[in-house]
């Protein structure tokens, strides 16, 4: 049996299997692919998760002050965040296009304390929706958060995967380099080699295994209703965990 999903549906689900029960989980601004990651993992494998959504009514706190000390006191397992460049040293830039920081080609909002999130969570995963050469390149314009620091830095953790819509990488602490560690069902090394900007090797890594029915299922329903319901980023929700779409052979 062959089943249907979206690279949104995809994406929300192979970050959930990220989330460990029982550890504090959070995502930040503009974040409605982590959001139902976190909401499908408590719903399944990890009923126990402690979840941090920004601008939901799963945010604790008052400010974001409280979020950050949070992190800074090492009692933030795992966050989740984006990039608009992620390069082959887990650095990622959320703010500039263009090396010249005084002219640059196209500047960015910046990031929700992201640099200091990825000294702080012992685990974060850098997620992306697009996969090309213009993403994932040898070396971001602007490094917002830095994936290696020197031995004398105070760092909790760091970043434990990369994940896009066509595979995933793992960080590697000992040379501070990414490395492809799964390809995505229907795409094939060749696919990511010719869409990623750095030298990914040769090997060929195991393949990610498909979202399964049930988790399809229950992000469908039992998610996408709490979106709808809580006020979760429920447009998106309704227009894209489409519980109409049915599994075919």
């Amino acid at each position: 049996m062959t089943v249907n999903y979206s690279d949104d549906e995809l994406m929300a689900i192979l970050l959930s299997r990220e989330v460990r029960d029982g550890e504090v989980s959070a995502c930040g601004a503009l974040s409605h692919i982590p959001a139902a990651a976190l909401l499908l993992a408590q719903a399944t494998h990890a009923p126990n998760a402690q979840l941090i959504i920004l601008d939901s009514i799963f945010y604790p706190f008052r400010t974001s002050k409280q979020f950050h000390f949070l992190a800074q006191r090492g009692e933030l397992g795992l966050f989740f965040v984006s990039g608009v460049q992620i390069d082959r040293h887990g650095n990622y830039n959320l703010h500039q296009l263009g090396a010249d920081h005084d002219h640059p080609k196209m500047r960015f909002p910046g990031g929700y304390g992201g640099g200091m999130i990825y000294y702080g969570a012992q685990r974060t995963v850098v997620f992306r929706t697009e996969h090309t050469k213009r993403t994932f390149v040898d070396k971001v314009d602007y490094i917002s958060a830095a994936a290696s620091t020197p031995p004398d830095v105070l760092r909790r953790g760091s970043p434990s995967k990369i994940i896009s819509t066509k595979a995933s990488f793992r960080f590697d602490k000992g040379d501070g380099l990414l490395h492809l560690d799964a390809i995505h069902p229907g795409y094939s090394f060749d696919d990511i080699r010719d869409s990623t900007g750095f030298d990914i090797g040769t090997a060929t890594p195991a393949a990610t295994p498909a979202p399964t029915e049930q988790e399809l299922h229950t992000l469908r329903h039992a998610v996408r209703t709490k979106m709808i319901d809580t006020g979760t980023y429920a447009a998106w929700a309704s227009r894209a965990l489409a519980a109409h779409v049915a599994a075919v052979t």
